[in-house]
């Protein structure tokens, strides 16, 4: 991961959970940017730019998925996507975590 990418990431750590709403408004925007980094990669195919440009792209396409899959899993582990009335385990959060990376 990126060095500037790294710092961003320990700022959100600290940082107090979003109510689920607003966790999601922020997700859902994350998405529609990779939609768009994704719709840019394809063009780039299309008109045979040159390889390196479209590895870059294809790599920052996956960094914003994982951080999108980061928030998720952020979210999933403060309790607003876990089973409604259960507490998760930390089996449950390393089933989400295992599932997350693949």
């Amino acid at each position: 991961m990126p060095r500037e990418n790294s710092s961003r990431v320990q700022a959100s750590e600290s940082a107090a959970p979003l109510p689920p709403a607003e966790a999601d408004r922020k997700i859902l925007a994350r998405l529609r940017r990779i939609e768009g980094q994704v719709r840019g990669l394809q063009r780039m195919i299309e008109e045979g730019r040159d390889c390196h440009e479209v590895l870059t792209q294809f790599s920052g396409v996956r960094s914003a998925l994982d951080a999108a899959g980061n928030a998720v899993l952020e979210q999933y582990a403060s309790g607003c996507r876990a089973r409604p009335g259960e507490e998760i385990t930390p089996s449950d959060l390393v089933r989400a975590v295992k599932l997350l990376r693949g």
